[in-house]
């Protein structure tokens, strides 16, 4: 069935329509890598300053943390992992690529591993890869909803025999690359062990002050070892927000893209179908006077 002027003006003006709401998105998903972008930067100097702390912590023979049992990957050694993705669509393969990751680093460990999912499409994708999640975590939309999220991780885990005593924690995320790009991540949160503690004793001091630690070392530890895990969380969870607007604004500039060819392409065809018009009511015109021309007595 052809296209009538009507029809391809109803569709021009929905397409019109449909891009102005992409190119609504596209400065939504901008703006929001901007404000994820400038938490991670600044907490960069926040986590720096939290393993001077530690550092100085260890160096000073604090009472060191409880231990937490045998060296990671053991038989006997529990292991739980925290997957951060999205709630949204449009963000192309986000989910896939943090999921498969983790599933993929987790496979090296014995045993099931116990998962918590921030994101509902990211559970749903570890629930078809084998591992259901314990708990499903809505991905905050805010720098400030990321908070009580991450206060709301440490509780779950804490209080899970998957990330409690002995057990080891991981955290899975998509890492911002240069450009729009990014690329999946895993860092272990936990055990807090030698090897850690090792680490960071060999941080240097910045000069010219040297560090002291008023009062007890104990209590100062452990005030650092929370901020240590809550600044790792945050940082995890923001650069994987940055991560899935930079999804979602690389989808929307190819659905732009996508809208322009179609605009170009309907306009393209009611011009033509006007062109057409105008040639046909030419046509009978000139058929016209042509008969008339004919019909005149000679």
């Amino acid at each position: 069935m052809s296209e009538t002027t009507a029809s391809l003006q109803r569709k021009l003006a929905s397409a019109g329509d449909l891009q102005s709401v992409v190119r609504s998105m596209k400065a939504v998903a901008a703006s929001n890598i901007g404000q994820y972008e400038r938490a991670v930067s600044v907490l960069d100097g926040y986590y720096r300053t939290v393993e001077l702390g530690l550092s100085v912590c260890f160096r000073e023979d604090a009472p060191a943390l409880a231990k937490t049992g045998d060296k990671p990957g053991s038989d006997h050694r529990s292991v739980g992992a925290v997957i951060f993705g999205s709630d949204q669509g449009l963000v192309g393969r986000f989910n896939d690529l943090a999921v498969d990751y983790a599933v993929a680093e987790l496979a090296a460990y014995p045993g099931k591993a116990r998962v918590w999912a921030i994101g509902e499409r990211a559970g749903a994708r570890l629930a078809d890869a084998g591992l259901p999640p314990l708990k499903i975590f809505g991905v905050p939309t805010s720098i400030k909803a990321i908070t009580p999220l991450i206060a709301r991780i440490l509780a779950e885990t804490e209080s899970s025999d998957g990330a409690g005593g002995g057990a080891e924690l991981h955290l899975f995320y998509n890492h911002p690359t240069k450009g729009s790009n990014y690329e999946p991540v895993g860092q272990q949160l936990l055990p807090l062990d030698d090897s850690w503690r090792q680490t960071l004793t060999r941080l240097p001091w910045p000069p010219p002050n040297l560090p002291q630690i008023i009062g007890r070392g104990g209590p100062t530890l452990r005030a650092l070892v929370r901020e240590y895990l809550f600044v790792s969380l945050f940082k995890a969870c923001a650069e994987s927000l940055a991560s899935e607007n930079a999804s979602r604004l690389a989808s929307m500039q190819r659905a732009d893209r996508n809208i322009d060819d179609m605009l170009e392409s309907l306009t393209g065809q009611i011009q033509q179908l006007r062109q057409s018009g105008i040639d046909e009511e030419l046509f009978d015109v000139v058929s016209g006077f042509e008969a008339l021309t004919d019909a005149r007595p000679g």
